[in-house]
Parts: structure tokens; C-alpha cells; sequence
């Protein structure tokens, strides 16, 4: 029997569930006994790896972090590539954290220019600095991309080899999907609204206070309202302060199991840009998204911002299907003039789920593939090519 060796190079907590769950798909799948090696957290370590060194030292985020911890960052970059030209693997698997994995993967590509390298999650050139796909060419060979319109970017842009293996979140409807009791309570009074306000301190700060002012006006609209807020831990204290400034009565929620719930029975929401998006379309809940960022970080966007929306939905719909406000335009009005509608019901609202309804097929994959499977797929078909 053949020997494999796969390294697999995760920096934060989201690339680690990936670089697990890739791990079991490889380990299914492959006819060869398989020697996995890496950089990964926790789930990763369960799954048999054992860690170069802890990602807590590398799952940094934003300029000033990086700048405080950069002889760290350097160094593990330093010994990660140092371990991998060392272990000379069959395929390097590089998982989301560009800002790691992707200096670990330049330095590799020039020690060893012929070991293939794969990259878990496609950065966001589609939305922003679009000149990064075209750079990624010297030193990625494929790109394993989490959002089915990526490949068709990464071929407009002049990027690498680009194939869509799925999100995780298609592998869990069964948790954001409601059963017919959970149907019925949606249409029940008082409407319940699940209210994301988003997962930083900065979104939370800026957000908050505008979708209280946004849900009274609503409230003061059609009646009383039932509020869920899922609340993320380390910033518990500060939603449970800015909530207390609310008209409305708010209930926090805890845990993946009680937002998904909240998803379930939620009439619609009022909710920040980003990945909850995603978890509410496929969910099926009607949404108006808001979004503020500061004056600097608004400049710099205007300049590298490529995309007609910023809501992950919309982009795989190719249709602005959920109104979205940014800056000047998230405004209590507005966003309150746009929601009420899709707590009533009526034209605006059945226009929404109907396009809600399309998300699944967009983003399936054929056979109803697990998306780790997709990739290991690949995966295992660049080792065999080296």
C-alpha cells in the first residue's frame, strides 16, 4: 500500500472545524494509508493532528494585533515552513487565514517549487482588493471555494484554479430549517424578530443602538414584538448594557442551539452583513441588513469594494433580493420602513422568500455531496499528480 504525507495548515477556529472535517473526508476516501501532519486547533488535535504549536498564537485579526504580536506571527511562519520543507508532503493544504496561511505558502513555493498547494476558502477578491486573486497564482495550485460564484471571479480576475466544494452550512439545514409546529409559530402573535447585530465590539457599539430606535419604530407601526438577540459570549456584557437602552422587551439567546432555534421560529430579522446572512436565508427568514463602519474604514472601502452588494445572499442570487443600508443610508427609518413590511406580510415579503427559496438550489452540489468530501476529493487527486 502506498504512504501519503498531507500537511494541513489552519490559523483560526473556523479553518480548524474545516481542516477537521477535511481531515475525516480524507481519511474515508483515500485507497492509501495517509501520514496527516500540521498546524490546527482543537478539532484538528480530536481528529488525530498533533499541533507544530498552538493557533491561538497566529488567530490574529486587524492591523494593530498584528503589528503587537508580529515576532511571534514571524516566527511560526518561520517554523511552519521549516517543518513542511523538512516533512517534504505530498500536497500542502493551506485553510482559510490568508494572513498566515498564505505567507506560509510563498515561502514554501520557493523552497519547494514542486509540492502542489491547495487553499481551503477562497479570500474575498471577489468583494475587495480583486488584484490578490491574480497574485495567488505563483504559489496556489487550486482553490477550494466555500460560495458557488467564486470560480467564475477567480477565472474573471486571472486567478488560480478555482472548483465550489460547498458550505458547511448546506450539511445543516436540518438545525436552521423550522418542522411544521416551528412553521406555524412564525405566523403567530406577538411577531418574533431576531435582531444579529453582529459578532465585533466595533459592529456591536456602532449597530445596536440604531436597530433598538429601528425596532421601536416598528413596534409604534404594527404592535408589540417579540425580540430574540443571540448574544456572542466574550461580548455578552456589552449587548446586555446597550439592550437595557431598548423600547422593546429583548430576550438574549446563548449558543449555537438557542440562534438556531430563534432561527426557526423568527417571522424576520434585522441583521448585520456577514455570514449570519447566509444562516438566515437558508433558514428561510425574510431580513433587512444594516451596516456601519468608521469614516477611515469607509474611505478605504469606497476604493476597494468591487461588488454591487455586500450581503452573501444577494451575491449568490446575483440579485439585491434583501435590502441592505450601509453608512449614512442605516438609518432607524429606513431600516424600519423596510422591516415592518416583512413582519406584516404582503408583496415585500413574498418577493423575499420567494428568492430565499432559490438559495438551496444555488448552492447544492451535485449528488448532495458533503462539502469536505468535494474537497478531499481534490486534495487527494493533487497528491497523486505530484
Amino acid at each position: 500500500m502506498m504512504h501519503r504525507k498531507i500537511w494541513l495548515v489552519a490559523g483560526e477556529d473556523s479553518g480548524d472545524q474545516l481542516g477537521a472535517k477535511l481531515m475525516r473526508a480524507l481519511r474515508d476516501l483515500s485507497p492509501d494509508a495517509l501520514d496527516l501532519q500540521g498546524v490546527g486547533g482543537d478539532a484538528m488535535i480530536a481528529e488525530g493532528l498533533t499541533s507544530l504549536f498552538s493557533i491561538d498564537d497566529v488567530a490574529v485579526m486587524g492591523y494593530l494585533p498584528v503589528l503587537y504580536r508580529l515576532r511571534t506571527l514571524l516566527r511560526r511562519i518561520r517554523e511552519t515552513v521549516n517543518a513542511i520543507v523538512t516533512s517534504r508532503p505530498d500536497v500542502l493544504v493551506i485553510i482559510d487565514s490568508p494572513g498566515f496561511t498564505h505567507a506560509v505558502a510563498t515561502r514554501v513555493r520557493k523552497r519547494l517549487p514542486d509540492l502542489p498547494i491547495v487553499d481551503y476558502v477562497s479570500p474575498s477578491v471577489w468583494a475587495w482588493r480583486p488584484w490578490r486573486a491574480k497574485g495567488m497564482r505563483p504559489f496556489i495550485d487550486h482553490v477550494l471555494a466555500l460560495l458557488p460564484f467564486e470560480p467564475a471571479a477567480h477565472q474573471r480576475l486571472g486567478g488560480p484554479a478555482c472548483t465550489y466544494v460547498g458550505h458547511p452550512l448546506i450539511k445543516r439545514l436540518d438545525a436552521l430549517r423550522p418542522n411544521a409546529e416551528e412553521l406555524r409559530a412564525r405566523d403567530t402573535d406577538p411577531p418574533l424578530i431576531v435582531v444579529l447585530p453582529g459578532s465585533r465590539r466595533s459592529e456591536i457599539e456602532r449597530l445596536m443602538p440604531v436597530f433598538g430606535q429601528a425596532l421601536s419604530r416598528v413596534a409604534a407601526r404594527i404592535g408589540p414584538l417579540e425580540v430574540a438577540l443571540p448574544a456572542v459570549t466574550r461580548h455578552r456584557a456589552l449587548i446586555e448594557r446597550l439592550a437595557l437602552a431598548w423600547d422593546v422587551p429583548v430576550r438574549l439567546v446563548h449558543g449555537e442551539t438557542g440562534k438556531h432555534a430563534a432561527f426557526r421560529r423568527a417571522r424576520a430579522a434585522l441583521a448585520a452583513s456577514g455570514t449570519v446572512t447566509l444562516e438566515l436565508a437558508l433558514a428561510g427568514v425574510p431580513m433587512v441588513v444594516g451596516y456601519k463602519v468608521s469614516r477611515i474604514e469607509e474611505i478605504v472601502a469606497r476604493r476597494l469594494i468591487q461588488v454591487p452588494t455586500i450581503v452573501l445572499p444577494n451575491l449568490i442570487l446575483a440579485e439585491n433580493a434583501m435590502p441592505e443600508f450601509v453608512q449614512a443610508d442605516c438609518t432607524p427609518r429606513r431600516l424600519a420602513e423596510t422591516l415592518a413590511p416583512l413582519v406584516v406580510g404582503g408583496p415585500a415579503r413574498s418577493k423575499q422568500l420567494d428568492a430565499l427559496a432559490r438559495i438551496d438550489d444555488r448552492m447544492s452540489l451535485p449528488g448532495d455531496e458533503e462539502p469536505s468530501r468535494a474537497a478531499a476529493r481534490i486534495v487527494l487527486g493533487a497528491c497523486r499528480a505530484a
